[in-house]
């Protein structure tokens, strides 16, 4: 963790912002929650730093994801998750029955993605890139 915050720190000055206390927290928290959604962040904040609000914790997010700190991806109808940035690139499967979310290489999607690119001048962006269905577990029981 030391080395990530100092990271932080080098990045966050090259920009001209400071690592506050707050966007450490949020950073650590994001860092340990994997994909958390900003209530999941605040909460998991709040453990140490119980006056830090829900309005402070999207602000910073903002700013984090402005600096390419963190990234978000849309898992389902709900809030954002956030994960910090400098992990394994990844697409998320979500199962739309149960819930669960596994990671997958954007290798995998190479073929489509050339092929959108090639043919309609499109460009996937797939640091948000989440395909929804349902998982080989809900698919055996018949669940939907």
């Amino acid at each position: 963790m030391a080395a990530d915050v100092d990271n932080w720190h080098t990045r966050l000055r090259a920009s001209g912002h400071r690592l506050t206390p707050q966007r450490q927290l949020v950073l650590e928290a994001v860092a340990k929650l994997g994909h958390a959604t900003p209530e999941a962040i605040v909460h998991e904040v709040r453990q140490t730093a119980s006056a830090v609000n829900i309005s402070t914790v999207y602000r910073t997010l903002d700013l984090l994801e402005e600096l390419e700190l963190v990234s978000h991806a849309h898992l389902g109808h709900g809030a954002p998750t956030y994960h910090v940035t400098g992990v394994d690139p990844h697409v998320h499967l979500v199962c739309g029955a149960c819930g669960a979310i596994q990671e997958i290489s954007p290798e995998r999607l190479a073929g489509i993605v050339g092929e959108l690119r090639a043919e309609l001048g499109f460009v996937v962006d797939m640091d948000h890139l989440t395909l929804a269905g349902r998982c080989a577990e809900c698919v055996a029981l018949g669940r939907r």
